[in-house]
């Protein structure tokens, strides 16, 4: 069937695609590749991807182009989902005999209630969901696919056997040329990746244990599966004559660290390259694969600090002792590499006293730049299961954004209130960019560079109207 692959248009500045660790608006606007979308779509012939919120695609221009196509997948998430079903019922208008179908770690976790809440939608993939589609695009009869669950003639909701998880990685196609054929590599961009820059994944699953991560917990996997590093530099050589605008290749692997010699390798492979590159990793890297990957044009880190408290780490199974995190990135400084280190406030065990800790391990650690987020109880997560059993979360405040797609804090203590929470995600950005040492680092980027000093004050003029606007909203 004539496929298209679509991350639905949503609010405003919404970045919704798998990439993005908290589908939500953010304090300085960025977009992730929907990396999740191309991956299916590289397996689908004649298929085509569009990712409207990053590209400005209205409805209305999605609905144009229905008409050629037979068959829709739609990219969901907790946040966006009744969005993305009133844009299924929009297209099914459009075009009634349209198979519209859906991915994403909420119509995995919950396929009886996604097709139950969304009327319009004929099946859902669970779980690994690339062959999945697949079949489904090849004409397969939808009784005959593992892995679904759908709506009968009848209008019976069915859920067929699971699918196996993919273990030969190599099998998958690139997902790069995707990129080229269907998106403006231009209008993905964040505040510390190099612009343009571009994403892929060279495995998938982690073995960590985080209870608040997402896409372990419903997609991925605990286990991490690889790419060979043979086929991970074939891409990466297409990519680099095909997108020769790139400046930055971004492994956005759940932990590409984990398998430090493999890391390595690749790193060695980069360096022959001469390619600009930065990576997700744990706050445990040795001295030695640092220097590794440094030597080889690693640029910067995306770590996962989370908390400065150890009790809180230990709540959350992060696996991670604030002491190693702190020779780490001592390390990472001496070397010369940067961070974008991100941390959660309102995990289990958070009080005012340890948001206070949390923000003096982030000023003393001092990243380069950082995310602060509210702690996001997703569905089919250990932190959900735990805050629904302990009445942390409820049905007044259990959304994961506002309607108009900004973070809220669902979660709430007896000695810590959602407006608490909320409130301390501005006061940690406050203190940790208003050191007079960091408004003085900052100042020092910005002389070295015209590019520089036009992205920081580009950025610092969405932060500060975005902070307005969020505290205006929640008034």
């Amino acid at each position: 069937m004539r496929t298209l692959f679509l991350q639905a248009p949503s609010f405003d500045g919404f970045d919704g695609g798998a990439g993005s660790r908290y589908q939500a608006r953010r304090e300085v606007k960025s977009f992730w590749y929907p990396v999740w979308l191309a991956q299916p779509a590289a397996l689908v012939e004649n298929s085509k991807l569009i990712d409207a919120p990053s590209h400005g695609t209205t409805l209305d221009e999605v609905l144009a182009q229905v008409k050629d196509f037979d068959h829709v997948v739609i990219h969901t998430s907790a946040p966006s989902f009744s969005s993305d079903a009133k844009v299924a019922a929009a297209l099914k208008a459009k075009k009634p005999d349209l198979l519209i179908g859906m991915i994403g770690a909420r119509v995995a976790v919950n396929p009886e209630g996604s097709l139950r809440d969304g009327a319009q939608i004929d099946y859902v993939a669970r779980n690994e969901f690339d062959y999945t589609i697949k079949d489904v695009a090849d004409g397969i009869p939808l009784k005959d696919i593992t892995g679904i669950s759908y709506r009968n003639d009848q209008g019976v909701i069915v859920h067929n056997a699971e699918r196996a998880m993919i273990e030969n990685m190599d099998a998958l196609p690139f997902v790069t040329p995707v990129y080229k054929r269907d998106l403006e590599i231009e209008k993905y961009y964040n505040g510390y990746l190099r612009h343009p820059y571009l994403s892929l994944h060279t495995g998938r699953g982690c073995k960590s244990r985080c209870t608040f991560c997402l896409w372990p917990q419903t997609i991925g996997g605990h286990r991490y599966r690889t790419r060979s590093i043979e086929r991970v530099m074939e891409e990466i050589r297409y990519a680099r004559e095909a997108l020769p605008q790139v400046k930055e290749f971004f492994f956005d692997d759940d932990t590409f660290t984990d398998n430090a010699p493999r890391t390595e390798a690749i790193a060695r492979e980069m360096g022959k390259l001469g390619l600009t590159w930065s990576c997700n990793a744990k706050a445990n890297v040795s001295r030695k694969t640092l220097e590794i990957m440094k030597d080889n044009g690693l640029r910067l880190l995306l770590v996962g600090y989370e908390s400065g408290n150890q009790q809180i780490l230990h709540n959350v199974k992060k696996g991670m002792r604030v002491d190693v995190a702190e020779r780490f990135t001592r390390d990472c400084h001496e070397l010369g590499v940067l961070i974008h280190g991100t941390f959660i406030l309102g995990l289990p065990g958070e009080s005012t006293d340890t948001i206070r800790e949390t923000i003096e391990f982030a000023k003393r650690a001092n990243p380069h730049t950082i995310q602060v987020s509210l702690a996001a109880p997703y569905p089919g997560t250990f932190l959900h299961k735990q805050a629904t059993e302990n009445g942390w979360l409820d049905e007044a405040n259990a959304e994961l954004v506002d309607e108009h797609g900004i973070q809220i804090a669902p979660l709430h203590y007896p000695h810590l209130s959602h407006k608490q929470m909320f409130d301390s995600v501005e006061h940690f950005y406050r203190q940790f960019y208003f050191r007079p040492s960091k408004i003085a680092s900052i100042v020092g980027e910005m002389m070295r560079s015209t590019d520089a000093m036009k992205r920081r004050l580009r950025e610092g003029v969405e932060f500060f109207r975005f902070l307005r606007e969020r505290r205006d909203q929640v008034v």
